[in-house]
């Protein structure tokens, strides 16, 4: 049987949307990890006393903090990056149980995600959706019945839809951090040369700056040296991906509201041929 007209444009726009969004993801999980704000601002501090790191090399803290980002059960990613030339604000909490809840922002368009046992909610305004899909190359007449279909209402995504694979994979712990270490001797090599800068602050807490030049882009990480060495900041001057990401809410709860029903549209139900 095939598709109804309208499910067919509103699984395009899913699939518009799984790659701006899961794209600018999977670039911040390759930083170090990770956007919403700014990133938090990184303040000179005296070391504390006595300094945690004081007997390692900056590869050693590196390999330290990493070890102890992977453990987290829970994290909130929030800043600005550069990807295709489009700076991307996003801001998301994620856990390990694949729930997540946050906000991007791209030409002056927002967008909502949330993820809570397995569905995934998708709800942007309609500059969000205009720029997604105009991206795409939809058509203006393509465009505009798509956003009538989701105007004011959420993309409810179940598994196995077009789309989910992306869209579900930004609420993957697991997979936003797996870049950190999914091959230990080739990250461990791209770790080396690191140096220690000057010791500053992340929101109050102490970190020790780890800085790695390569070529015309810079990398600064900030690393907590306060309880568990968590990666708090990553910050990447020069080429082509220039942003500021923090991480912080560490091992906290993630609170995930499920959208009311009759504020979704549910592809599933667009299938076979009803449209909500």
């Amino acid at each position: 049987m095939a598709l109804h007209p309208h499910r067919k444009l509103l699984a395009t726009a899913v699939v518009c949307t799984a790659a701006v969004v899961a794209g600018p993801a999977t670039t911040a999980a390759a930083w170090a990890a990770a956007a919403g704000p700014p990133a938090a601002a990184v303040t000179m501090a005296p070391s504390p006393s006595p300094d945690p790191f004081a007997d390692l090399t900056a590869d050693e803290i590196a390999d330290r903090a990493v070890t102890a980002t992977q453990s987290a059960t829970s994290l909130r990613m929030a800043g600005r990056i550069v990807t295709d030339g489009q700076p991307l604000d996003i801001d998301f909490a994620v856990d390990d149980r694949d729930q997540c809840t946050g906000v991007m922002k791209i030409k002056g368009g927002t967008a909502e995600l949330r993820k809570a046992d397995r569905i995934t909610y998708m709800k942007g305004d309609e500059a969000f959706w205009r720029t997604s899909m105009t991206s795409q190359g939809m058509s203006e007449a393509q465009i505009d019945t798509t956003i009538e279909l989701v105007k004011g209402r959420w993309l409810k995504i179940a598994p196995g839809q077009p789309g989910s694979s992306d869209l579900g994979s930004v609420c993957d712990l697991d997979e936003l951090l797996s870049d950190l270490g999914k091959d230990k001797d080739k990250d461990k090599a791209e770790r080396s040369g690191l140096t220690r800068g000057p010791d500053a602050e992340v929101d109050g807490t102490s970190v020790a700056t780890l800085v790695k030049k390569d070529g015309g882009e810079t990398a600064t990480v900030s690393v907590a040296q306060e309880g568990k060495p968590y990666i708090l900041k990553m910050v990447k001057t020069g080429g082509d991906e220039p942003g500021s990401i923090t991480l912080s809410d560490y091992d906290k709860p993630v609170k995930v509201v499920v959208p009311p029903a009759d504020e979704t549209v549910d592809l599933s139900k667009l299938q076979r041929g009803t449209p909500a």
